[in-house]
């Protein structure tokens, strides 16, 4: 976090993105309680591990809708006031889970956690888009997404703690860690400004209306499943070649030191337009994950890890910059909210296809399709995807 605020000085990014980005971090080190929650039901009800599932895939599906109101809610009743009301949910609904005493109670409130649990991304993705010009929004974005990245690193530690003394107690360290996001937020940030009167007559759907935005969310959903491929194969690719499954951790720890010391890096690359950097990051990823393909110990798949991290850190600022290009001032948070379902899609997809192709395909196919379709998304990015948009863009 020292190398993150000496950076801020360097590129004077504005103290809005900053308190943004402590306040990510914060929430991330309580956010490690949803991974527990089928534990915490078959545990303590003593259910079947099919009926824990059942209720963990209804917070995830309920995920979905919580990121499109809070876009919704980002443009028409302000982009503080929704963060606050958001992070104050997740408290509600994560003390409920701690104190439950059947299972009905339990999946009530994962459902209700599930359908507040996206509702501070769109705001705060919102506020940075306008607090930041447009040629410094990738970094702010990056850095945003970092954020995420070093507050896991502290959840691990906390959940191996709390976890091996009362499952419960991670669901209140979670609430309390929403509350001090929320008061953070309330307290240093700007208030909210006036809704523009054509934010009151554009319809909620207006975004999903934008075939310039379908194709960032197509694109960025494939991107959404190749990434999440890292957290969710990884475990079983490494049992399957003899490692530890617990490596994945130290994998995991890899990438998020170096999203933070790429972080400065990003000042060299703020010439190259938004297309160029993804397809510069795409093919870093290519090289990570094709890297995994031929790796076999760990020394391979740390080299790896920290290919396909600086790719990540190069381009995933950059889409979302592409789609603040795209949105109306008033309409961001509905944009930024319909381009960010592509991790809900992604959630559901990914372990489909993940487990599907290491079954069939083994280790090396796996990490070798994902490369490849990371090549296909890197020559699409210029030939097809920067022309449609620029395209488009001229006829509206």
């Amino acid at each position: 976090m020292n190398v993150l605020i000496a950076g801020s000085r360097a590129e004077r990014l504005p103290r809005t993105v900053w308190w943004l980005v402590l306040a990510r971090a914060i929430n991330r080190l309580g956010a490690f309680s949803v991974g527990f929650l089928t534990v915490l039901i078959t545990t303590e009800f003593g259910v079947s591990a099919v009926a824990a599932g059942v209720v963990s895939a209804a917070f995830g599906l309920a995920t979905i809708p919580s990121r499109l109101v809070g876009g919704v809610l980002a443009d028409r009743l302000g982009r503080r006031r929704t963060i606050v009301a958001g992070l104050a949910g997740c408290a509600l609904a994560q003390a409920g889970l701690a104190v439950s005493g059947s299972v009905a109670m339990a999946a009530v409130f994962a459902v209700l956690l599930g359908l507040v649990f996206e509702v501070y991304e769109p705001p705060s993705q919102a506020m940075i888009a306008d607090a930041v010009r447009p040629e410094r929004q990738a970094q702010a974005f990056s850095l945003f997404n970092t954020a995420l990245a070093v507050g896991g690193m502290g959840a691990g530690l906390i959940a191996a703690g709390l976890g091996r003394w009362d499952l419960r107690w991670l669901f209140v360290a979670d609430a309390v860690s929403c509350l001090l996001c929320a008061v953070v937020i309330r307290l240093v940030l700007p208030a909210d400004r006036p809704a523009p009167a054509t934010s009151r007559v554009s319809g909620t759907g207006s975004a999903w209306r934008d075939r310039r935005l379908l194709v960032l969310l197509l694109s960025g959903t494939l991107f959404a499943v190749i990434f999440m491929q890292v957290g969710m194969a990884m475990p079983l690719v490494l049992v399957a070649r003899g490692l530890e499954a617990a490596d994945a951790g130290l994998l995991s720890a890899v990438a998020a030191v170096v999203m933070v010391l790429c972080q400065p890096l990003l000042r060299w690359t703020a010439a190259l337009s938004h297309h160029t950097a993804m397809t510069c990051g795409y093919l870093l990823l290519a090289a990570g994950l094709a890297g995994y393909a031929v790796s076999d110990g760990l020394p391979g798949h740390l080299a790896a890890t920290v290919v396909w991290s600086a790719g990540d850190v190069l381009m995933f600022g950059r889409s979302y910059a592409v789609v603040v290009d795209l949105a109306p001032p008033h309409a961001r948070g509905r944009y930024l909210s319909v381009f960010g379902t592509c991790w809900g899609f992604a959630t559901v997809l990914a372990p489909l296809c993940g487990t599907q192709l290491l079954e069939r395909a083994g280790p090396e196919g796996l990490w070798g399709v994902l490369a490849l379709t990371c090549l296909l998304l890197a020559a699409a990015q210029l030939t097809m995807i920067k022309p449609m948009l620029e395209r488009q863009g001229r006829t509206l």
